[in-house]
């Protein structure tokens, strides 16, 4: 072989071992990028988002609070936020688990276990659309995601411009109590999606000064405040137990809101999930406390 052609096969050979060392870079590139297969979903709104943007069929375990949509019924129990069964979540081996919160001990046991996470914090009413679009890249879904986040959005400029010319209720926004009194009082505060979602359906949170997404009130607190409109989120409630929690009210006869007869008991879970039924909390919401705009 002359020097020319040996020169050749020599720059061939190494055209081809840099060829192959380049596959070998993108099939790993591709292998940790790649789209998760196995999801667990231990938050109950990122489920929901996840199921409305297609990847139902990835999904493998659930938490223990889930149960919308329908075939949710069908998968793994895995406990709650407080109580997650990290054994189990193991064994179905994930190659991604949603998790509340980034630093959460549960994501921690994960990331030792090299599983993946996607952390979720509620915050404010923005965030719903922004964790299903940031749902959509992760999973390859971008165009799923997109279309859902748009039509959220477009279904809460609705409830918006429905209410535009309705009064705007100084509205005490309540989503726990002790049953049967005036006590343990838990209500909205300045930010986060009640708060934002209360300001869409045409009411002005009596508590925007407190900046904080909850706060723990008195029936004395309540008298200071001197809401015009008071609106209870509730689980399910008979008729009957709806009108004794409601007539509870009747002990602060003074607050306009108890006066005037807007106290407002709903009893509907999409108002305490913050996922793609959003737009029908929004919506319940305005039909509460402006029932002449429902349609």
């Amino acid at each position: 072989m002359d020097a020319v052609a040996k020169a050749m096969t020599i720059r061939f050979r190494h055209a081809l071992l840099i060829a192959a060392v380049a596959c070998a870079v993108l099939l790993q590139g591709a292998r940790t990028t790649a789209a998760p297969l196995r999801i667990i979903s231990l938050v109950p709104a990122v489920t929901e988002m996840l199921y409305a943007i297609g990847a139902g069929p990835q999904m493998i375990g659930v938490s223990s609070f889930d149960h919308y949509p329908a075939a949710v019924e069908k998968l793994p129990r895995l406990g709650g936020l407080i109580d997650p069964d990290i054994e189990r979540v193991l064994t179905l081996k994930p190659d991604l688990v949603i998790v509340y919160g980034a630093k959460s001990d549960m994501a921690a046991r994960l990331a030792r276990a090299q599983i993946a996470t996607f952390p979720y914090d509620t915050g404010a009413l923005s965030n719903v659309t922004g964790t299903i679009r940031a749902l959509g890249e992760r999973l390859g879904r971008q165009k799923e995601a997109n279309a859902e986040a748009t039509r959220i959005e477009h279904g809460l400029e609705e409830v918006r411009v429905r209410v535009a010319n309705q009064p705007r209720y100084r509205t005490l926004l309540i989503f726990g109590r002790e049953a049967g009194s005036l006590r343990g009082i838990y209500a909205s505060g300045g930010v986060g999606y009640l708060h934002d979602i209360l300001s869409i359906a045409g009411g002005d949170d009596v508590f925007s000064d407190v900046k904080r997404e909850n706060i723990q009130i008195s029936a004395e607190q309540v008298l200071a405040r001197m809401p015009e409109a008071i609106v209870e989120l509730h689980g399910a409630m008979t008729p009957q137990k709806i009108a004794t929690e409601r007539g509870l009210w009747s002990q602060l006869p003074a607050v306009p809101a108890v006066k005037n007869n807007r106290i407002y008991l709903l009893s509907d879970e999409v108002l305490t999930i913050p996922g793609p039924r959003i737009v029908d909390a929004a919506r319940l919401l305005a039909d509460a406390l402006h029932p002449t705009t429902k349609k």
